[in-house]
């Protein structure tokens, strides 16, 4: 198969993105489990790396490992929407620094589709994805991976081992 017709695209995501953000204005909370609840506190709808390795899973309801995760020192805090509303507007204008407005497609609050079939032949792509994973860390403070692939799904799976192969730097 000619793979030079091929579209390529990008998936680029906030990771941990409501911890991201209340890590923001409390960095004390770098290195700690933390734990972002829904509306009303009702479950847990984002969590740190460290809540992660504690056991605690997306979508468990918050009374029924409130005291527990307590006792364990994990940080709750309430959903802040304006907050993450801002922060994923700010996310978006950063891409639209490196990418046409044309070839960015929102997936979710935190989540970006890019074509990059249209940079193949003007830019080392994974050299431009790089740069703008580093320009979202030092300008918003967002830690974000991006996978790249054939499709979009290949781009959302590949952001999943972005995230968790460490030798991938973010970008696979």
């Amino acid at each position: 198969m000619d793979i030079s017709h091929r579209e390529i695209y990008a998936l680029v995501d906030i990771n941990n993105c409501y911890v991201s953000c209340e890590r923001l204005f409390d960095p004390k909370l770098i290195g700690v489990p933390v734990v972002v609840l829904s509306n009303n506190d009702g479950c847990v709808v984002s969590r740190s790396e460290e809540a992660k390795n504690m056991g605690i899973k997306m979508g468990i309801p918050w009374y029924q490992i409130e005291e527990e995760a307590l006792q364990a020192g994990v940080h709750v805090y309430s959903s802040n929407y304006t907050l993450y509303a801002e922060m994923s507007r700010r996310f978006f204008s950063v891409l639209g620094e490196f990418f046409s407005p044309d070839d960015l497609e929102a997936y979710s609050i935190d989540e970006c589709f890019i074509r990059l079939t249209p940079y193949l032949q003007t830019l080392d792509i994974h050299s431009h994805c790089a740069k703008a994973v580093e320009t979202l860390e030092k300008w918003l403070s967002l830690p974000c991976c991006i996978g790249i692939g054939y499709s979009k799904t290949q781009a959302k799976l590949a952001n999943h081992y972005a995230k968790k192969i460490k030798s991938f730097n973010g970008i696979c």
